[in-house]
């Protein structure tokens, strides 16, 4: 249960859910698919601006042209706001996640293992529902009682790709905010700034690895450059993201 301890991460929590999304469920899920949007236009069908009621300041994001190819621009300076994209996959069909991003700077200032650390320039959120014949009867409980303070929707764990400063690539961290969101190091440091990065994670093997349990299913994703608790700028840009069947 995703217990949490600010609203910006409530918020968050409450947006990735299923909102009844219908695409077709075969080799490959497209669900980010931005190079097939005009520079300067509006998002993907189904993508929307996540931000946060107890932060002023949003991230800005904008379609834009890389090599002629149309991709997200995201330009945090003090700021966090996100986008989210509200999906229903099962991760034991289309365990396989595929996403490529560039960052122009890591941050000075970010520690996964504080609050006021908790600040990427790219990030990637990938969100699991609520299955109540999977969950323990006290985790049943926890998890109706954060429900009660983030609102119904709120998921019951969460994974977060990370570009971080300093942590190795391959590190696992728990997120300061709550031990039902698990990070994991995709990119670390400052060797491939400003060059595209081309990332395919398991998103079912790195569940079981984070909470050591069978997932339910996916229920949302969203990407977020954020720099709002260490006061930093910081610019991202992400590429199409797509699910897919492990190969046989």
């Amino acid at each position: 249960m995703v217990t949490y301890a600010t609203l910006r991460n409530c918020t968050f929590a409450a947006a990735c859910i299923v909102c009844g999304c219908a695409f077709a469920q075969g080799s490959q899920i497209d669900a980010g698919k931005f190079s097939a949007m005009p520079p300067g236009g509006e998002l993907p069908p189904g993508w929307k601006a996540l931000e946060f009621r107890n932060i002023e300041k949003h991230t800005a994001y904008s379609l834009v042209p890389d090599a002629g190819v149309t991709v997200v621009k995201a330009v945090a300076e003090a700021s966090a706001s996100g986008l989210s994209y509200d999906i229903d996959i099962d991760p034991r069909e289309h365990p396989l996640i595929q996403w490529r991003w560039k960052v122009d700077n890591v941050l000075a200032k970010g520690n996964p293992a504080r609050k006021d650390g908790d600040d990427y320039p790219a990030r990637l959120y990938i969100t699991f529902k609520y299955d109540p014949d999977r969950v323990k009867p006290l985790d049943r409980a926890k998890y109706q009682m954060a429900r009660a303070f983030a609102g119904p929707n709120l998921p019951y764990a969460a994974i977060n790709y990370i570009w971080e400063s300093r942590l190795p690539k391959g590190e696992m961290v728990t997120s300061p905010y709550t031990d039902r969101l698990r990070m994991f190091v995709v990119q670390s440091g400052g060797e491939n700034v400003g060059r595209w990065q081309s990332e395919q994670r398991n998103i079912y093997e790195d569940y079981k690895k984070a909470f050591g349990e069978e997932p339910a299913s996916i229920s949302g994703i969203a990407i977020m450059t954020d720099t709002d608790n260490t006061g930093e700028t910081a610019t991202a840009y992400y590429g199409d993201i797509v699910f897919k069947r492990k190969p046989q």
